[in-house]
Protein backbone atom coordinates (compact mmCIF):
# COMPACT_ATOMS: atom_id res chain seq x y z
CA UNK A 1 0.00 0.00 0.00
CA UNK A 2 1.56 3.55 -0.87
CA UNK A 3 2.21 6.00 2.09
CA UNK A 4 -0.26 8.87 2.26
CA UNK A 5 1.76 11.89 2.19
CA UNK A 6 0.02 15.29 3.32
CA UNK A 7 1.63 18.89 4.16
CA UNK A 8 -1.43 19.85 6.54
CA UNK A 9 -1.95 19.57 10.02
CA UNK A 10 -5.56 19.21 9.60
CA UNK A 11 -5.26 16.19 7.57
CA UNK A 12 -2.65 14.38 9.82
CA UNK A 13 -5.63 14.94 12.42
CA UNK A 14 -8.44 13.35 10.88
CA UNK A 15 -6.12 10.47 9.57
CA UNK A 16 -5.06 9.98 13.61
CA UNK A 17 -8.72 10.29 14.78
CA UNK A 18 -9.88 7.26 12.42
CA UNK A 19 -6.85 4.92 13.53
CA UNK A 20 -7.27 6.01 17.39
CA UNK A 21 -10.96 4.79 16.90
CA UNK A 22 -9.47 1.59 15.68
CA UNK A 23 -7.35 1.17 18.34
CA UNK A 24 -4.43 1.30 16.06
CA UNK A 25 -0.83 2.69 18.11
CA UNK A 26 0.97 5.15 16.60
CA UNK A 27 4.58 5.56 16.23
CA UNK A 28 6.51 9.27 15.00
CA UNK A 29 9.62 9.39 13.36
CA UNK A 30 10.78 12.87 13.38
CA UNK A 31 13.19 13.89 10.54
CA UNK A 32 14.55 16.64 8.59
CA UNK A 33 14.26 14.70 5.55
CA UNK A 34 17.07 13.44 3.39
CA UNK A 35 16.86 9.90 4.76
CA UNK A 36 19.31 7.65 5.10
CA UNK A 37 20.36 4.09 6.38
CA UNK A 38 20.00 5.66 9.96
CA UNK A 39 16.55 7.21 9.79
CA UNK A 40 15.77 3.83 8.08
CA UNK A 41 16.31 1.98 11.01
CA UNK A 42 14.14 4.33 13.22
CA UNK A 43 11.21 3.32 10.86
CA UNK A 44 11.85 -0.18 11.12
CA UNK A 45 11.89 0.18 14.74
CA UNK A 46 9.25 1.88 14.69
CA UNK A 47 7.05 -0.31 12.27
CA UNK A 48 7.84 -3.14 14.33
CA UNK A 49 6.27 -1.68 17.39
CA UNK A 50 3.30 0.32 16.26
CA UNK A 51 0.46 -0.20 14.45
CA UNK A 52 0.85 2.93 12.34
CA UNK A 53 4.10 5.34 11.82
CA UNK A 54 3.99 8.92 10.86
CA UNK A 55 7.32 9.89 9.47
CA UNK A 56 7.91 13.94 9.71
CA UNK A 57 10.12 15.50 6.73
CA UNK A 58 10.39 18.93 7.65
CA UNK A 59 13.36 20.75 7.38
CA UNK A 60 12.91 23.01 10.57
CA UNK A 61 13.65 26.83 9.94
CA UNK A 62 13.89 27.56 13.41
CA UNK A 63 16.61 25.26 14.74
CA UNK A 64 19.22 27.08 12.34
CA UNK A 65 21.19 30.41 13.64
CA UNK A 66 21.40 32.51 10.38
CA UNK A 67 24.66 31.80 10.05
CA UNK A 68 24.28 28.48 9.51
CA UNK A 69 23.37 25.69 6.83
CA UNK A 70 19.45 26.31 6.35
CA UNK A 71 19.22 27.34 2.82
CA UNK A 72 21.84 24.73 1.47
CA UNK A 73 20.49 21.75 3.97
CA UNK A 74 20.49 18.54 1.49
CA UNK A 75 16.74 17.87 0.05
CA UNK A 76 15.52 14.48 -1.97
CA UNK A 77 11.60 14.07 -1.22
CA UNK A 78 11.45 11.38 -4.00
CA UNK A 79 14.16 9.35 -2.08
CA UNK A 80 12.20 9.55 0.90
CA UNK A 81 8.77 9.02 0.06
CA UNK A 82 10.08 5.70 -1.81
CA UNK A 83 12.22 4.77 1.59
CA UNK A 84 9.19 5.16 3.57
CA UNK A 85 6.69 3.10 1.40
CA UNK A 86 10.00 0.43 1.25
CA UNK A 87 9.68 0.30 5.00
CA UNK A 88 6.27 0.26 5.62
CA UNK A 89 5.42 3.70 7.13
CA UNK A 90 2.24 4.93 6.51
CA UNK A 91 2.05 8.62 6.32
CA UNK A 92 4.88 11.37 5.35
CA UNK A 93 4.07 14.74 7.16
CA UNK A 94 5.76 17.08 4.95
CA UNK A 95 5.01 20.88 5.38
CA UNK A 96 5.58 24.07 4.44
CA UNK A 97 7.11 26.02 6.93
CA UNK A 98 4.07 28.65 6.61
CA UNK A 99 2.08 25.63 7.86
CA UNK A 100 4.19 25.01 11.13
CA UNK A 101 4.67 28.47 11.90
CA UNK A 102 2.15 31.19 11.27
CA UNK A 103 3.25 35.03 10.42
CA UNK A 104 2.37 35.79 13.83
CA UNK A 105 3.87 32.38 15.84
CA UNK A 106 5.02 34.15 19.16
CA UNK A 107 5.35 30.37 21.39
CA UNK A 108 8.69 28.96 21.95
CA UNK A 109 9.96 26.19 24.27
CA UNK A 110 12.79 26.12 26.42
CA UNK A 111 14.48 23.53 28.15
CA UNK A 112 17.23 25.17 30.52
CA UNK A 113 20.61 23.75 31.89
CA UNK A 114 20.71 20.35 29.47
CA UNK A 115 20.97 22.61 26.94
CA UNK A 116 23.83 24.95 27.55
CA UNK A 117 26.47 22.57 27.49
CA UNK A 118 27.95 20.62 24.45
CA UNK A 119 26.15 21.66 20.92
CA UNK A 120 24.39 24.59 23.17
CA UNK A 121 27.31 26.29 23.93
CA UNK A 122 27.88 27.15 19.65
CA UNK A 123 24.51 26.77 18.74
CA UNK A 124 22.41 28.78 21.79
CA UNK A 125 19.13 28.87 19.92
CA UNK A 126 19.14 25.54 18.08
CA UNK A 127 17.40 23.47 21.18
CA UNK A 128 14.71 25.57 21.50
CA UNK A 129 13.85 25.20 18.28
CA UNK A 130 13.83 21.21 18.68
CA UNK A 131 12.00 21.59 21.44
CA UNK A 132 9.32 23.62 19.65
CA UNK A 133 8.85 21.69 16.78
CA UNK A 134 8.95 18.58 18.82
CA UNK A 135 6.75 20.10 20.85
CA UNK A 136 4.41 20.80 18.13
CA UNK A 137 4.51 17.36 16.31
CA UNK A 138 3.96 15.26 19.68
CA UNK A 139 0.82 17.27 19.76
CA UNK A 140 -0.16 16.48 15.89
CA UNK A 141 0.84 13.19 15.33
CA UNK A 142 -0.99 12.10 18.79
CA UNK A 143 1.84 9.54 18.88
CA UNK A 144 2.04 7.15 21.63
CA UNK A 145 5.86 6.64 21.20
CA UNK A 146 8.58 9.24 19.28
CA UNK A 147 12.01 7.41 17.98
CA UNK A 148 15.32 9.53 17.89
CA UNK A 149 19.18 8.06 17.04
CA UNK A 150 21.59 8.42 19.45
CA UNK A 151 23.57 10.17 16.75
CA UNK A 152 21.88 13.45 18.54
CA UNK A 153 22.55 12.21 21.87
CA UNK A 154 22.32 15.88 23.14
CA UNK A 155 19.04 15.93 21.42
CA UNK A 156 17.72 12.98 22.41
CA UNK A 157 18.37 14.05 26.27
CA UNK A 158 16.76 17.13 25.67
CA UNK A 159 13.74 15.68 24.47
CA UNK A 160 13.33 13.40 27.49
CA UNK A 161 14.02 15.55 29.29
CA UNK A 162 11.20 18.17 27.90
CA UNK A 163 8.41 14.96 28.27
CA UNK A 164 9.21 14.37 31.54
CA UNK A 165 8.71 17.82 32.60
CA UNK A 166 5.61 19.00 30.49
CA UNK A 167 4.21 15.37 30.73
CA UNK A 168 3.72 14.63 27.84
CA UNK A 169 1.96 11.22 27.32
CA UNK A 170 4.44 9.81 24.80
CA UNK A 171 7.16 7.24 25.25
CA UNK A 172 10.60 8.35 23.78
CA UNK A 173 12.67 5.61 21.84
CA UNK A 174 16.40 5.88 21.56
CA UNK A 175 18.18 3.89 18.92
CA UNK A 176 21.60 2.97 18.10
CA UNK A 177 24.14 4.98 15.69
CA UNK A 178 24.32 3.55 12.44
CA UNK A 179 27.57 3.71 10.81
CA UNK A 180 29.00 3.38 7.72
CA UNK A 181 31.73 0.54 7.57
CA UNK A 182 35.06 2.61 8.54
CA UNK A 183 32.70 3.54 11.46
CA UNK A 184 31.52 7.35 10.46
CA UNK A 185 28.01 8.06 11.57
CA UNK A 186 25.51 8.03 9.17
CA UNK A 187 24.24 11.85 8.88
CA UNK A 188 23.32 14.15 5.80
CA UNK A 189 25.68 16.53 6.59
CA UNK A 190 28.22 13.96 5.35
CA UNK A 191 27.64 14.60 1.51
CA UNK A 192 29.23 18.38 1.95
CA UNK A 193 32.44 16.26 2.32
CA UNK A 194 34.78 15.86 -0.42
CA UNK A 195 37.15 12.97 -0.48
CA UNK A 196 40.03 14.07 1.64
CA UNK A 197 37.15 15.33 4.22
CA UNK A 198 35.39 12.53 4.01
CA UNK A 199 39.09 9.95 4.79
CA UNK A 200 39.77 12.97 7.61
CA UNK A 201 36.32 12.25 8.93
CA UNK A 202 37.20 9.10 10.37
CA UNK A 203 39.12 10.24 12.87
CA UNK A 204 36.16 10.86 14.89
CA UNK A 205 35.03 7.12 15.27
CA UNK A 206 38.87 6.22 16.13
CA UNK A 207 39.50 8.99 18.82
CA UNK A 208 35.91 7.69 20.51
CA UNK A 209 37.10 4.45 20.08
CA UNK A 210 40.12 5.05 21.52
CA UNK A 211 38.11 6.44 24.75
CA UNK A 212 36.08 3.39 25.02
CA UNK A 213 39.52 1.58 24.81
CA UNK A 214 40.32 3.53 27.98
CA UNK A 215 37.55 3.04 29.67
CA UNK A 216 37.19 -1.02 29.37
CA UNK A 217 40.91 -1.07 30.79
CA UNK A 218 39.65 0.61 33.62
CA UNK A 219 40.39 4.34 33.29
CA UNK A 220 38.50 6.35 35.19
CA UNK A 221 39.71 9.85 35.35
CA UNK A 222 37.54 11.94 32.72
CA UNK A 223 40.44 14.31 32.18
CA UNK A 224 42.65 11.45 31.19
CA UNK A 225 40.04 10.22 28.45
CA UNK A 226 39.22 13.42 27.29
CA UNK A 227 43.06 14.38 26.72
CA UNK A 228 43.33 11.35 24.34
CA UNK A 229 40.23 11.77 22.17
CA UNK A 230 41.32 15.11 21.96
CA UNK A 231 45.05 14.36 21.21
CA UNK A 232 43.96 11.69 18.34
CA UNK A 233 41.44 14.30 16.48
CA UNK A 234 44.08 16.72 16.49
CA UNK A 235 46.83 14.63 15.01
CA UNK A 236 44.23 14.78 11.34
CA UNK A 237 45.35 18.15 9.62
CA UNK A 238 42.01 18.27 8.59
CA UNK A 239 40.29 18.28 12.21
CA UNK A 240 39.08 20.95 13.93
CA UNK A 241 38.05 20.34 17.68
CA UNK A 242 34.72 22.15 18.56
CA UNK A 243 34.36 20.29 21.82
CA UNK A 244 35.08 16.93 23.82
CA UNK A 245 33.37 16.00 26.33
CA UNK A 246 32.65 13.19 29.14
CA UNK A 247 29.75 13.52 30.97
CA UNK A 248 27.00 12.15 32.62
CA UNK A 249 24.50 10.01 30.71
CA UNK A 250 21.73 11.13 30.44
CA UNK A 251 21.39 14.37 33.08
CA UNK A 252 24.79 15.78 31.10
CA UNK A 253 26.02 16.54 34.36
CA UNK A 254 29.97 17.47 34.38
CA UNK A 255 31.82 14.47 36.45
CA UNK A 256 35.80 13.76 37.39
CA UNK A 257 35.15 10.08 38.21
CA UNK A 258 33.25 7.67 35.74
CA UNK A 259 30.58 6.75 37.73
CA UNK A 260 27.48 4.86 36.22
CA UNK A 261 26.59 5.73 32.82
CA UNK A 262 28.46 8.08 30.58
CA UNK A 263 28.43 10.06 27.69
CA UNK A 264 31.69 10.65 25.45
CA UNK A 265 30.74 13.35 22.64
CA UNK A 266 32.85 15.34 20.04
CA UNK A 267 31.83 17.56 17.46
CA UNK A 268 34.44 18.16 15.32
CA UNK A 269 34.76 20.71 12.26
CA UNK A 270 36.18 18.75 9.15
CA UNK A 271 36.99 21.49 6.64
CA UNK A 272 33.40 23.84 6.97
CA UNK A 273 31.27 20.78 7.83
CA UNK A 274 30.37 20.52 11.41
CA UNK A 275 29.84 16.46 12.64
CA UNK A 276 29.06 14.97 16.03
CA UNK A 277 29.31 11.71 17.39
CA UNK A 278 29.41 9.88 20.35
CA UNK A 279 29.34 6.51 22.26
CA UNK A 280 27.57 5.54 25.55
CA UNK A 281 29.34 3.69 28.27
CA UNK A 282 27.60 1.50 30.90
CA UNK A 283 29.95 -0.21 33.30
Amino acid sequence: MAVIVTKTVDEVRSLVKEWKRKGDTIGLVPTMGYLHEGHGSLIKRAVSENDKVIVSDFVNPIQFAPSEDLSTYPKDFDADRALCEELGADLIFAPEPSEMYKEDFSTHVDVSQITEGLCGKSRPTHFRGVCTVVSKLFHISGANRAYFGQKDAQQLAVVRRMVRDLNFDIQIIGCPIIREDDGLAKSSRNTYLDDKERKAATVLYRALSEGKNLLDGGERDTGVIVEKVQEIIESEPMAKVDYVELLRWDSLENLSLVDGPVLLAVAVYIGRTRLIDNIVYSD
